[in-house]
């Protein structure tokens, strides 16, 4: 039997974004290179990504959804190549009801792992930070000031990650879900959700491919205070 191997790759930190490290340190064309399911931001904090099959959709604050540039850059994403490992059905599951069930019916609390949903919603409920410009805000006060969005009976595409708590500062421990309707009429990062009836697939992964901005100054020279990250990043993206 061959021996299961799945990687996931990751340009930035969430942490990275806690301060205002904002400014793109990727292309869109290189991060490609890397996987074609995934979710992040663009420059500046513009908006949600929701990288699917090899698109790359921007959910942005004024409600309208855009196809990323191959020349426009990200601060921060991950992105996997799929390969699915579990799938099942649900119906009428609310998104806690969802993520209880995931972990308590697979062992992988302790694992980095991609979500992906595909179905019909009760309810949706996104949110989209706005672009910023310099000089930049913390993380914290732009997640503030986000742009909220809500749906009902839609049906579209979830698409993410769960991080174990020794992840936290690298990603957002937990899960951290993206959304986008099939009709592109909402999308977004994910605060609440029900699901009426969809497919649920898991893929773990057993390698973590971080790449850090070597080449941006701005990065190399910033102190990163993780002492109050770890709340800055809960409130910031729950």
């Amino acid at each position: 039997m061959t021996k299961y191997e799945r990687k996931v790759y990751q340009h930035g930190t969430l942490g990275m974004l806690v301060p205002g490290l904002f400014e793109g340190t990727m292309t869109v064309a290189d991060l490609l290179k890397h996987g074609d399911w995934g979710i992040g931001t663009a420059s500046g904090l513009d908006g949600e990504m929701i990288l699917l099959d090899h698109v790359p959709y921007l959910a942005q604050s004024n409600g309208e959804i855009r196809i990323l540039k191959p020349e426009e850059k990200v601060p921060f994403a991950t992105v996997h190549f799929e390969e699915i490992k579990d799938s099942f059905k649900v119906e009428n599951l609310t998104q806690k009801e969802l993520e209880d069930k995931i972990l308590a019916d697979y062992p992988y609390k302790n694992v980095f792992f991609a979500v992906k949903i595909v179905g019909t919603f009760s309810t949706v409920k996104t949110r989209v930070v706005e672009k910023q410009t310099r000089p930049y805000k913390t993380l914290l006060q732009v997640a503030n000031e986000q742009a909220v969005f809500e749906s009902t009976d839609v049906s579209g595409t979830v698409i993410g990650y769960f991080a174990p708590k020794m992840f936290q500062g690298m990603a957002a421990a937990g899960y951290h879900l993206h959304f986008l309707a099939d009709n592109k009429s909402i999308g977004g990062h994910l605060l609440d959700f029900k699901i009426k009836e969809a497919t649920v697939y898991l893929q773990p992964f057993t390698t973590i491919e971080q790449h850090l901005p070597m080449d941006n100054q701005e990065f190399l020279n910033k102190d990163l205070d993780i002492a109050d990250m770890h709340n800055q990043i809960q409130k910031a993206e729950g």
